[in-house]
């Protein structure tokens, strides 16, 4: 039975070996193995005290610990940590294995977790844009994958090429839409001219024909 580490820094090292385990199996295609290690990266990592999470980065060398002098406790709550790093890229890693399971939904909240941690994450971006796509949020995935190229030049040409790929689904399902609506008004037409007929007869003594278009 593993005895679950009760410190701040020994609770940072197994995050960092969850982390290293979750991608070995990214990367071997084990998205179900992965996102495990993800998770318990999650229960190790968030929450931490970041007072003390400062004072370690500070401490890692023995030379820049004395230069750094006392530890303002209550700007540390404010600094960037290696656990916030650890969340971030996690977050973001998660969003790439529900993308290969085709888990629209989780995909696009994780890479929003990711970007709630660093808007700049231009991978969790793409990744949040792509599965808004999927799930039919063509505008809004729209929006993002245009500001993604404004952003980052790195990400252009995949995010380029994702946005051609939506829009040509979306032009498609607007003509299927299209061609759908155009067979139900003609129907609609016919049953319309049909009962318009049977209003005439009905009353004889009106001389007035009624359209068969909208009132």
């Amino acid at each position: 039975m593993s005895i679950v580490p009760d410190s701040t820094e020994s609770k940072l090292v197994v995050a960092r070996q969850k982390k290293a385990t979750g991608d070995a199996a990214f990367k071997a295609g084990n998205w179900s193995d992965a996102l495990r290690a993800y998770h318990e990266v999650l229960l190790y990592a968030e929450g931490l005290d970041k007072s003390v999470l400062y004072a370690l980065r500070q401490s890692a060398g023995v030379a820049s610990a004395l230069k750094s002098g006392p530890i303002d406790s209550a700007a540390a709550p404010k600094e960037r940590t290696e656990a916030d790093d650890l969340v971030e890229k996690v977050y973001a890693n998660m969003s790439a294995c529900h993308i290969k399971r085709s888990n629209w939904r989780r995909a696009q909240e994780t890479a929003e977790k990711a970007l709630a941690k660093n808007p700049s994450n231009y991978k969790a971006m793409f990744r949040r844009g792509k599965a808004l796509g999927e799930q039919g949020f063509f505008e809004r995935a729209e929006k993002i994958l245009e500001e993604l190229i404004k952003q980052s030049s790195a990400d252009a040409p995949a995010a380029t090429a994702e946005l051609k790929r939506l829009r040509a689904i979306d032009k498609e399902r607007e003509r299927i839409h299209n061609q759908k609506l155009k067979g139900w008004l003609s129907r609609g037409g016919l049953d319309t001219s049909t009962t318009d007929a049977v209003e005439e007869v009905s009353s004889p003594g009106t001389k007035e024909k009624r359209s068969t278009g909208a009132a």
